[in-house]
């Protein structure tokens, strides 16, 4: 790492000190000598310095965020930004095998004897199958089949047909959708390299595979997650590594616990695959003979992802990162990548930020209006003159604009730390934006001010509702829930009482006012009929809110059941005992 240490002021500095001692050197014959000593020494320091830029330049360059890696011999082919790349095993620079520039190609998996590569793309907009040689060259299209729901790779449920792995050099095994209408479950199928109709597998479900030598059997996963961003789940779509025999059609699981133990990778009388079992996804191996297992990596940060086997080794991601575990030895070596393309998408360029809006707030007097879009914040003259970024943060994504009822600042929440956290900042942009929560360990969701501009008002990923006072920084929990988050809240009149929709159990709303002053927190519905949207009239004296407690019951179409429909209507309470009530009957007395 000092390698990279030195910087182009620490070079000049060097040659400063050279030309000092230059100077310093007595005028006699023996300034030969040290000339000539000092030419050698600033010849090698040049060298030296040269091979350290370099070094330096081809650090900046390393890429991160390379997926999907397959290896075959001293080859590896991964995905980096859409397309397939191929770098020799000990890194350097990667060249380019596709460049699709509508639709993504992903999950490559060398042939067994290295000369094709079968991958998963959308060249014709569909997600199927397709193949090319080794060495590159124009994609054949292997698969015809329908999408029956979303198909992309940034849903929960991945990407339809999904190149598994390769059953000899003719056949191909990739998981598909086709016959499934829930999205989460899957059959494997075969298809010949050739193409034609494809063969299902005689599993009922399937997902990442893996081949004996024999042909025989197959390591398998029933449930396809990965896609699914729950970490530690333990639930009843927890996967196993099974092993099925094709010739007796017994099926076994080898794993058999309630952790997540998937990519099974079957190598002589080995089988490699991934755990959760220690919280971080770490290999294994299971061992046929012993029937034992052992865990064989050891990372906490970052999990291992997508791991491919290869004859002499496992290649896998790790923290975006390419990473080589050697069979043999259990050694782990690091993939130096270096990406040397032209990478357009990487370009600057102008966007039309209006067409991603996602949030805005109206300026007390309506002369402006703030925009949070494409991670900044804007604020827009209703009629005419200019528009201001306030934010101007590449690489950070600032959201959730709310202008202060006082028309001075405009809050919202940035990720710029790493976290989400709630400024503030002038509303002309003249001033720095203030920070006014660190600390931050979960989301924040949509901070609103009181109308006297002095606190602010937001939810989180926790279930907790939080006061936040602009002077003194200080945070109070105004409620908790722990069914679910707090979506519905909002100020009185006077800044003194929150109205809060509070989730309960069994599907239940109940709406509660909190009052700043003492801390306290009261139902205003009942645990009967769910309740929600609170918000208050001009005066504070009301409390309007939605109620699904409309019981209007009409016959449904089968079996003469009755059914529920247009339940809720729109309610309100008094908030004082001396209030009346609009509604009030009236009837005329003699007095």
């Amino acid at each position: 790492m000092i390698l990279l240490l030195f910087h182009k002021q620490a070079i000049i500095k060097i040659y400063q000190y050279l030309a000092y001692i230059w100077l310093a050197l007595p005028p006699d014959n023996s300034i030969i000598i040290h000339t000539n000593i000092i030419y050698m020494k600033m010849r090698i320091l040049t060298i030296v310095l040269m091979l350290f830029g370099m070094h330096y330049l081809g650090a900046q360059n390393e890429a991160r965020l390379l997926r999907f890696p397959a290896i075959h011999g001293e080859k590896v082919v991964f995905t980096y930004a859409g397309d397939l790349y191929e770098v020799a095993l000990k890194g350097g620079i990667a060249r380019k095998l596709t460049s699709d520039m509508n639709g993504y190609e992903l999950f490559a998996r060398f042939s067994p004897d290295g000369k094709s590569i079968a991958f998963t793309g959308q060249y014709d907009g569909n997600t199927e199958v397709f193949l090319i040689p080794s060495e590159g060259g124009i994609p054949k299209r292997l698969t015809y089949t329908a999408t029956l729901g979303r198909d992309d790779i940034s849903d929960r449920m991945g990407p339809n047909n999904v190149v598994m792995t390769w059953k000899n050099n003719d056949e191909i095994i990739y998981r598909s959708r086709k016959q499934a209408f829930n999205s989460f479950k899957g059959q494997l199928f075969e298809v010949n390299k050739t193409g034609g109709m494809s063969q299902e597998l005689p599993l009922p479900a399937g997902g990442w595979c893996s081949y004996s030598s024999d042909g025989k059997k197959m390591a398998f996963n029933r449930v396809f997650r990965e896609f699914r961003t729950w970490k530690y789940y333990k639930g009843g779509m927890a996967d196993d590594v099974w092993v099925y025999d094709f010739d007796t059609k017994e099926t076994v699981n080898i794993t058999n616990n309630d952790n997540q133990n998937i990519f099974p990778m079957w190598h002589g009388d080995k089988i490699y695959f991934l755990s959760d079992r220690d919280r971080t996804m770490n290999l294994f191996v299971f061992d046929i003979k012993t029937n034992q297992t052992q865990k064989l990596t050891n990372y906490t940060l970052f999990d291992i992802k997508f791991p491919s086997l290869g004859n002499e080794s496992i290649i896998y991601e790790n923290g975006g990162y390419l990473y080589n575990y050697k069979l043999s030895d259990g050694s782990i070596t690091k993939i130096d990548v270096l990406i040397q393309n032209d990478l357009a998408t990487g370009r600057d360029e102008i966007k039309d930020a209006s067409k991603l809006i996602n949030s805005w707030a109206l300026s007390p007097d309506g002369k402006r209006v703030a925009f949070g879009a494409r991670g900044d914040v804007f604020t827009v003259p209703a009629t005419t003159g200019i528009t201001r970024n306030l934010t101007m943060s590449s690489g950070v994504h600032d959201r959730n604009v709310e202008w202060s009822p006082d028309g001075k600042y405009i809050s919202y929440i940035s990720d710029r730390t790493g976290e989400d956290e709630i400024y503030i900042q002038n509303q002309n942009g003249l001033e720095a934006a203030i920070q006014l929560t660190d600390n931050s360990k979960t989301y924040k969701y949509n901070p609103i001010w009181s109308p006297d501009s002095k606190k602010l008002l937001w939810s989180d990923k926790m279930g907790n509702l939080n006061v936040l006072d602009i002077a003194t920084k200080k945070v109070t929990v105004a409620g908790n829930s722990e069914s679910w988050e707090i979506r519905d809240y909002s100020w009185s009149p006077d800044s003194r009482w929150i109205a809060y929709t509070k989730p309960q159990s069994f599907t239940v709303n109940r709406i509660y006012l909190f009052d700043t002053q003492t801390g306290e927190s009261n139902p205003v519905t009942d645990t009967w009929y769910n309740a929600s949207d609170p918000t208050w009239d001009n005066n504070g004296k009301y409390l309007f809110f939605t109620s699904e407690r409309d019981f209007n019951p009409i016959y449904s179409n089968t079996e003469w059941n009755h059914a529920y429909q247009d339940m809720s209507s729109l309610y309100f309470v008094t908030l004082q005992k001396d209030t009346p009530s609009p509604l009030e009957p009236k009837n005329d007395e003699v007095t």
